[in-house]
């Protein structure tokens, strides 16, 4: 058996003990007192993974994204790169939220609810200060090249990296010794990323065991049908992000999403798009994307291109519209898949990212922002499939800029 696919059997089977040893610790020891004790420190194994990964994202974005850069070779390479990147970005987010807004219309699964108005006083405590376009276009540019690595704002990251690529690029010779510094850099995190993955399945039975121990099985049936409504609404997207790709790169796109199970079900099992980060940069190179347009789309996509979260973003906000009774027309409706379009970008980062991008939203349209408590209990199951459709959205985006490059070739040979 290939290393690959044992990683992703490893991976599996770590996923379904996560669910038994979630669900017996819970009938062994059903106190609170007891199960809180047990998530926390089981946990543990689940954030030490994840810091991991953190701890390879900035200098592996920055030296990949320095060499890309750098090897494209000048600014109008850049900007037509960038503007054909752009222009899958922005029409994928726009059909992933007027997607969300369709099926939550047609599958209405709030209307059923009927709650009260509750108290105007309630409210989680998210910060929605960051939700303006002023703010967010002052957030995009870093007043510290070191503060934005050390905490990991992989947009601002983007953004120094573009700028010191294109001018280690214009400067000719003398830039070609940090050209190939950052390349072995590049290949010093990817090795390391080998390392560090090989206790994935540690983090992902650990993740796994931890909520079900929490939540318990049930919740997953209490809220079966919204959970199942979203994830039809995952499928449908992945359906169309596929049929898109095949339409660039025709067949070869099912081989492509084959390459991408390993990342898809890290992105799944630790509902953490940043986990698979490396692992889809390493297989985008297999199938046959150029290197530089790898090292330069797919951290874009994870500031531009949450495809996964932008379905989500419309279809949980028009879902605590409908729990409350609240009907918003067509232009309304519409009013906020386009503010959603602009306030989504560059949150990657924050915790509870989509929370935070929906408080916001719901605030503007005078949506109780208490009604993401009726969704906090599912929220980790949900931000699952949200991460593993983020993958195939970036993956997916990386590969069609290849083929419109003419940069897209065979897959590499198995070792």
């Amino acid at each position: 058996m290939k290393k690959s696919n044992r990683l992703t059997v490893y991976i599996l089977v770590a996923l379904v003990l996560g669910i038994v040893a979630g669900v017996i610790y819970r009938e062994v020891y059903p106190e609170d007192a007891s199960i809180k004790s047990f998530s926390d420190n089981i946990s543990i194994v689940t954030t030490i993974f994840l810091r991991l990964i953190k701890m390879i994202i900035a200098p592996l974005v920055f030296s990949t994204l320095v060499v890309g850069v750098a090897k494209l070779g000048d600014i109008k390479s850049v900007g037509r790169i960038g503007g054909k990147t752009m222009l899958w970005f922005i029409s994928a987010t726009f059909i992933s939220l007027f997607l969300g807004m369709i099926l939550v219309n047609v599958l209405q699964p709030g209307v059923s609810l009927n709650l009260p108005l509750p108290d105007t006083h309630a409210t989680l405590g998210l910060e929605k200060g960051k939700m303006t376009i002023q703010n967010f276009f002052i957030h995009v540019f870093p007043d510290s090249a070191i503060r934005a690595m050390a905490e990991n704002e992989i947009l601002q990251i983007v953004v120094f990296s573009l700028f010191f690529g294109v001018a280690t690029a214009a400067i000719g010779e003398k830039g070609e010794p940090v050209v190939k510094l950052m390349d072995s850099v590049a290949h010093v995190m990817l090795k390391l990323t080998g390392y560090v993955m090989k206790f994935a399945p540690f983090a992902v039975f650990a993740a796994v065991a931890a909520i079900i121990a929490q939540k318990g099985p049930g919740i997953l049936i209490t809220y079966g049908k919204f959970i199942g409504q979203f994830y039809l609404g995952l499928g449908i997207l992945w359906l169309l992000l596929c049929f898109a790709g095949y339409l660039v790169i025709g067949k070869r796109v099912l081989s492509l999403i084959v390459m991408l199970i390993d990342p898809i079900l890290m992105a799944f099992s630790t509902a953490s798009s940043e986990a698979a980060y490396p692992r889809t940069m390493e297989q985008l190179e297999k199938f046959g994307a150029d290197n530089r347009i790898v090292s330069f789309v797919l951290p874009l996509g994870y500031s531009f291109n949450l495809d996964g979260s932008m379905m989500y973003m419309t279809f949980a906000s028009l879902f605590i519209a409908q729990a409350y009774g609240i009907h918003l027309d067509f232009g309304q409706q519409m009013s906020m898949l386009l503010v959603l379009m602009v306030t989504s970008k560059g949150v990657a980062g924050v915790p509870r990212a989509s929370l935070v991008v929906i408080a916001g939203t719901l605030a503007m349209f005078d949506i109780p922002e208490a009604g993401l408590f009726l969704l906090l209990g599912v929220d980790h199951f949900l931000d699952m499939g949200r991460s593993a459709t983020n993958v195939i959205g970036n993956a997916m985006a990386t590969t069609v800029v290849s083929k419109w490059e003419g940069k897209l070739g065979e897959p590499l040979p198995e070792k």
